[in-house]
């Protein structure tokens, strides 16, 4: 189940507001003493992530299955995506929905039934319940703004769990953050190895639409590394439908994505100010649309 961006924050009845996650989007399933964590794009990720799997496998539910995002926490207990892609603390599940719970579906019930139910179940664990804001929309933002969150997810309470895009879950954002399709890169200058700055783009209708270039956020590993990744990717033709005038550009197969943030959206929609947090191996390319801006 996947929440729509809207522009503005709100008041609803019936609804909660939840803090919005900076980390990986995982379903993590108990079957008796055997746990497996799957990301969004079926990629079993146990053995990444074993920390975990030991809390889920834990849990007094003989067969469960919870909807979580794997995070970890800065000294503030804010969630960073970077700090996933070197971890140097252990990564934590921050569980918000339960789907099945002992062989019952949950799915048709409503939010408030499967939150009931993850209360009970995760008690005193070292599994994380998702964070409950405030009990207003306008003052949950204004929390994740003070605190540093990412943003905030707005859900109805009456809702069932409906796969793919809803609108019964809605998030706003505080800071802006996205994910981009890695179309090619720039020649590197001055003291600068490997390569200059990535070319970014989304996609529009199946055309994949250029959405500006970044060349902050890296470090000498990060420019090696992304480097070796591109070589096999290299392409004489450009991805973008509506390629932009750049010199010494190599062009990539549309297959990597990477994690941006930027300041704003200039008026020919562009990222202002954007920078390289790290790639994502979650989520496919043609799944990259342009956010709203």
């Amino acid at each position: 189940m996947l929440p729509t961006l809207v522009r503005e924050t709100f008041d609803r009845p019936g609804w909660i507001y939840e803090e919005k996650y900076d980390g990986y989007r995982i379903l993590a399933y108990k079957e008796g003493a055997r746990v497996t964590l799957i990301s969004r794009n079926g990629i079993d990720r146990t053995a990444r992530y074993p920390g975990v799997a030991k809390a889920v496998a834990a849990l007094k539910p003989r067969t469960l299955l919870l909807d979580t995002e794997v995070v970890v926490f800065d000294p503030k207990k804010v969630s960073r995506f970077q700090l996933l892609q070197n971890i140097r603390s252990a990564p934590r599940a921050a569980v918000f929905d339960c789907l099945y719970l002992d062989g019952r579906d949950l799915r048709s019930q409503p939010l408030s039934v499967r939150r009931a139910a993850l209360e009970t179940i995760i008690g005193d664990s070292t599994l994380s319940r998702s964070r409950l804001l405030a009990d207003s929309g306008l003052k949950a933002y204004k929390l994740a703004k003070r605190r540093g969150f990412e943003g905030v997810i707005a859900k109805d309470l009456s809702s069932p769990y409906i796969e793919g895009r809803t609108t019964r879950w809605l998030k706003f954002k505080v800071h802006q953050e996205d994910e981009f399709v890695i179309a090619g890169y720039t020649a590197p200058a001055g003291s600068r190895q490997h390569f200059g700055a990535l070319l970014l783009g989304a996609y529009d209708r199946r055309k994949l639409r250029y959405a500006g270039k970044v060349g902050t956020g890296f470090t000498q590993a990060s420019l090696r590394d992304l480097y070796r990744k591109f070589q096999p990717l290299v392409r004489q033709k450009s991805p973008l439908d509506d390629e932009p005038r750049e010199k010494s550009v190599t062009w990539l197969a549309p297959r990597l994505v990477a994690q941006i943030a930027y300041q704003e959206w200039t008026d020919d929609c562009k990222l202002r100010q954007p920078v390289f947090l790290g790639l994502r191996d979650d989520k496919l390319p043609e799944t990259v649309t342009f956010p709203l801006t």
